[in-house]
């Protein structure tokens, strides 16, 4: 791998990471119809991790905020003086996000076979201009008034179901989560301030178990890999931070339909190269 290809394997990342668009949907038709080589299972990981920085970076106040409550919570609980009253906002996230991410454990055990969807271009691509209806059909919502106060846990439910089905390549992780907000009636600044607190917990225990499997076969980190890994890193987080301030804004305003015009045309392309029997070889 060179310095170009680390710059831009981190610049894909970093944009479609965030932007509703299916980052893993794009890495399998690129792969498949432009010979591109899938990076190292080491560099894969390091790259998500550099992303999930980004959230970190955007969502600080937030997090900081959520780490405070949880040891708090159980501060009170072991002190037999239970808080009276509403429970502060960011003990109130800590639960939607705990209820919102138990969907994914259903998802565990079809996690091979939902991988195995990945192979087919004609489903990714399919997949991806169903991203462009749920897309364009969130935008005609109207805007709801919900917040972490007054979304119920039957919300946050489905939002989290909405993220399981995401994980089936060409579905959009954050349009899936986002546009499942809308439709339960979430503000709209809420909607993606939710879906990008729900991933740091599913992005962080992937990237867990992934560095377990890779220190497992590869040993470690070869030391001439390291500077390419670092630039990598380095620009998958900062296109990630404006990927999601991108997304903040657009959602806000209501237009994610300009994402949806792209996933449709994008996967209209994919399937006409396949009907064609268009691919390069790999380089």
């Amino acid at each position: 791998m060179t310095y170009f290809e680390s710059a831009i394997l981190g610049l894909v990342q970093g944009v479609a990471e965030f932007l509703p668009i299916s980052s893993s949907g794009h890495l399998t038709l690129f792969q498949h119809f432009f010979g591109m080589e899938e990076p190292d299972q080491l560099f894969n990981v390091l790259l998500h991790f550099a992303t999930l920085l980004a959230v970190c970076v955007v969502y600080w106040r937030d997090i900081w905020d959520m780490i405070v409550e949880f040891f708090s919570f159980f501060g009170d609980i072991f002190s037999h003086q239970p808080r009276r009253g509403n429970p502060p906002e960011a003990r109130r996230m800590v639960l939607l996000i705990i209820v919102g991410t138990l969907p994914l454990f259903l998802v565990l055990p079809l996690k091979d076979r939902v991988e195995a969807l990945g192979g087919s271009p004609i489903f990714v691509s399919c997949a991806l201009l169903a991203t462009g209806c749920i897309l364009f059909l969130s935008d005609q919502m109207a805007r709801g008034h919900k917040t972490v106060r007054s979304a119920t846990l039957l919300d946050v439910l489905l939002v989290g179901v909405a993220q399981g089905c995401a994980t089936i390549p060409g579905l959009s992780r954050s349009g899936c989560t986002i546009s499942a907000g809308m439709v339960r009636g979430f503000d709209r600044k809420f909607a993606v301030r939710y879906s990008f607190l729900m991933s740091l917990p599913a992005v962080l225990g992937a990237t867990l178990l992934e560095v377990l499997d890779v220190a497992k076969i590869e040993g470690g980190v070869p030391a001439e890999n390291l500077p390419k890994y670092l630039l990598g890193m380095a620009i998958a987080a900062v296109v990630g931070y404006f990927s999601i301030q991108l997304v903040k804004l657009l959602a806000d305003k209501g237009k994610f339909g300009a994402f949806a015009f792209y996933c449709w045309g994008a996967g209209a392309l994919f399937i006409l190269l396949n009907v064609m029997g268009w691919t390069l070889p790999a380089a």
